[in-house]
C-alpha cells in the first residue's frame, strides 16, 4: 500500500497529540540500576555519600528509634535541642547564600525585612521500615507511568527511586510511605497581616488501601476529615476515595453539610478549588504540599541541587509552646524554625495549554531521602510569583515515618499566610499504622458520622 507524505504527516501529528494527552513516556529501570538501592544509593534512591565539603553528611540509616525515655504523650522530643545555629541568613547577608535559597524564600526576605533563616547542622534523619525499603527495591523494575497515572504499583511507596522525568518524581511524593494509615487531630490557622488568626481544627483519618479490611481495585487511600472548629464549620465532614491510576478513574469525594444534614458529591475537592477554612490561601492540590491528579501540568525534572530547606523542625511541635508564640505577623516565629542544607530534586510544573488552573507554573523541591516536597513556589498565570510554600520535615521516629511538622503557605499578594498541621495543644498523640474498615469510607458513613 502506498502512503502519501500527507498521510505520514497526519499520522505523526496524531501520535504527537496522543503523546501530549497521555503524558511523558516511562521506561522501567534496569535490574542493575535497582541493585544500587541500599549500596550506592539509599533504599529510596538518595545519594549514600555526603557532599564534597562535608556540609551534607553521608547517609547512615536515618533516625529509626525514639530518644531514651520517650513517650507519645510528650510529643516528638527534639533530638537536636542542644544545637545552635551555624549562621542565620537575613535580608542583609542573603547575597552570600542566594544560590542555595529558593526564589520563593528570597521573595520572603524582600517582603518581610525581619524574616530570617537560622541554619543548623545537617542530619539525614529520614528512614522507613526495612520491609517498606525492600518492597521499593523489589518493585523498582516493575512500576511505570500510565499516561499521567501509575501502573504496576504493587504496594511500593517509592515507584521511581531513580526518576527519569518530573512526573515520576512527583508521584514518588504522592504515594510515599506514611505509615500505612494515620489518625490525627490537628489545627490550621489563617494568619492575617495584623497577626490575627483563628483555629480550624480537624479530626482526620487517612488509611491506605494496604491497611484496609477490604481492598478496592485501583485504590491508593481513603480519607475523611471532620471539622471540629470554628463553629461555622464544626460538624462538616469530607470523604475522599483516592485512586492510583487517575487516568482510569478520577477522585471520588463527598461532603456532609451539618446545616442541611445531607451528603452531596464534591467534585470541587480537587485541583485549584478553594477549601473551607483556608480563606483562599491554599487550593486543594496544595494540601500535603501536592496531592491528586497531575494531569493539568507538564512536569520537568530540572535536576538535583543543594538547598537550605526546613528540616528537623521539632521545635514547631513542642508541647510547651502555645500556638500564639508560633503565629507571629508576616511569618511564623523564626526562632522556632530550623533550616538545614540538603540535596533536593527540583521539579517544574507548567500549566498545559489545554488545561485550567490558578497557577501557571509551580516549582517543587523534593527531599532526596524521603521524596517529600520541602518547598514550593507557585506562579500565577501572568508569571508572577504568588505563593510560597514551606514544608518542614521531621522524622516520626516511633513509626519510622518522615513527614511534616507543619505546612506553611505564604501569599505574597496580601501578606497573609496559612499554617496547617500543628498539634501542640492536642492531648491525644497521632496514631500511625491505623487500620480502616471499608464501610467507614463510603458515602452512607458520612450520615452516620454526622449523627
Amino acid at each position: 500500500m502506498k502512503i502519501s507524505n500527507r498521510g505520514v504527516l497526519l499520522t505523526a501529528l496524531a501520535s504527537a497529540v496522543m503523546f501530549s494527552l497521555s503524558g511523558p513516556a516511562s521506561a522501567k529501570i534496569s535490574a542493575d540500576e535497582a541493585a544500587k538501592l541500599g549500596s550506592d544509593l539509599t533504599p529510596l534512591g538518595g545519594e549514600m555519600k555526603g557532599n564534597a565539603d562535608g556540609t551534607i553528611p553521608a547517609y547512615t540509616g536515618g533516625l529509626a528509634q525514639p530518644p531514651a525515655g520517650w513517650s507519645a504523650d510528650k510529643g516528638y522530643t527534639d533530638p537536636f535541642a542542644a544545637e545552635k545555629p551555624l549562621f542565620t541568613i537575613t535580608a542583609q547577608n542573603l547575597g552570600q547564600y542566594k544560590d542555595k535559597v529558593t526564589p520563593g524564600m528570597q521573595a520572603l526576605f524582600a517582603k518581610y525585612p525581619n524574616f530570617q533563616m537560622p541554619v543548623y547542622p545537617t542530619h539525614r534523619t529520614a528512614t522507613v521500615p526495612a520491609g517498606i525499603a525492600a518492597k521499593v527495591k523489589a518493585e523498582a523494575v516493575n512500576a511505570e507511568l500510565n499516561g499521567f497515572g501509575l501502573a504496576n504499583l504493587n504496594g511500593t511507596t517509592t515507584p521511581f527511586p531513580i526518576p527519569k522525568n518530573g512526573l515520576e518524581a512527583i508521584w514518588n511524593h504522592t504515594v510515599r510511605y506514611l505509615g500505612g494509615g494515620l489518625e490525627r487531630t490537628y489545627s490550621s490557622f489563617p494568619v492575617r497581616p495584623s497577626g490575627d488568626f483563628y483555629d480550624v481544627k480537624v479530626l482526620e483519618s487517612r488509611v491506605f488501601d494496604t491497611n484496609m479490611d477490604k481492598s478496592s481495585p485501583n485504590r491508593l487511600l481513603n480519607y475523611t476529615a471532620r471539622f471540629l472548629s470554628p463553629a461555622t464549620l464544626a460538624g462538616t465532614i469530607q470523604l475522599v476515595q483516592e485512586p492510583i491510576d487517575q487516568v482510569a478513574e478520577v477522585r471520588s469525594a463527598w461532603i456532609y453539610n451539618v446545616g442541611q444534614r445531607r451528603v452531596r458529591r464534591a467534585p470541587d475537592l480537587a485541583y485549584d478549588n478553594v477549601n473551607d477554612g483556608t480563606e483562599g490561601l491554599r487550593v486543594t492540590d496544595d494540601f500535603d504540599a501536592f496531592n491528586g491528579a497531575p494531569d493539568r501540568f507538564d512536569w520537568k525534572l530540572v535536576g538535583k541541587k543543594e538547598m537550605y530547606v526546613a528540616y528537623n523542625d521539632y521545635k514547631l511541635g513542642n508541647k510547651q509552646i502555645p500556638y500564639k508564640d508560633i503565629l507571629t505577623p508576616g511569618t511564623p516565629n523564626p526562632d522556632l524554625m530550623r533550616y538545614e542544607l540538603h540535596r533536593v530534586w527540583v521539579v517544574e510544573a507548567t500549566l498545559r495549554p489545554d488545561a485550567k488552573h490558578v497557577y501557571g507554573k509551580r516549582s517543587f523541591y523534593l527531599d532526596e531521602d524521603s521524596w517529600s516536597v520541602l518547598a514550593t513556589d507557585a506562579y500565577d498565570t501572568r508569571g508572577s510569583l504568588w505563593r510560597v510554600g514551606v514544608h518542614p520535615l521531621i522524622q516520626y521516629y516511633d513509626a519510622q515515618v518522615p513527614w511534616y511538622a507543619a505546612n506553611i503557605w505564604h501569599d505574597l499578594s496580601n501578606g497573609s499566610y496559612y499554617m496547617a498541621g500543628l498539634s501542640n495543644q492536642e492531648k491525644s498523640p497521632w496514631k500511625f499504622g491505623a487500620k480502616g474498615r471499608f464501610v467507614d469510607f463510603q458515602a452512607d458513613a458520612l450520615r452516620r458520622l454526622g449523627r
